[in-house]
């Protein structure tokens, strides 16, 4: 018997509300469990996850049987419920409206791996690569001012 053999790999990345610094070091291990939580949901495998005070990078193995949006939309709605509750009455924890979202070939997962990792390390020094970053006409999407 034949089998098929699916490898789909995306890249998000979507930012706090207005780019605000509020994902904070108390919260940042619980933020990351949840939304690693939420993609397991829909059978994704979650390659790498990190970010910085302002946004997040998640590469994930997805299935046929999940959508780029209610991914996303799970991984952000679940992840800001959590960081409220966790936050409590000190922030108003919202992630903005935009996102992005890229396939990557298989190829290049190790590299992509590598610099979700090292997140922090590349924009304290600022050796950030912007092709792989949040795009500049997602980061304040019009909506969210609205």
């Amino acid at each position: 018997m034949r089998h098929s053999r699916i490898e789909i790999y995306i890249h998000f990345i979507w930012s706090t509300w207005d780019r605000e610094p509020l994902i904070l070091p108390g919260i940042e291990r619980d933020l990351y469990r949840c939304i690693e939580a939420e993609a397991k949901k829909f059978k994704c495998s979650v390659l790498a996850l990190n970010g910085v005070e302002n946004h997040v990078h998640v590469l994930l193995q997805m299935p046929t049987t999940a959508t780029i949006a209610e991914v996303v939309q799970a991984m952000k709605g679940g992840s800001s419920v959590l960081a409220n509750e966790l936050l409590g009455s000190k922030a108003n924890f919202r992630w903005s409206s935009a996102y992005a979202a890229f396939s990557i070939a298989r190829w290049d997962k190790k590299k992509l791996i590598g610099y979700i990792e090292n997140q922090k390390e590349h924009h304290a020094t600022n050796t950030d690569k912007p092709p792989l970053e949040l795009p500049s006409d997602v980061l304040v999407p019009e909506n969210d001012h609205q």
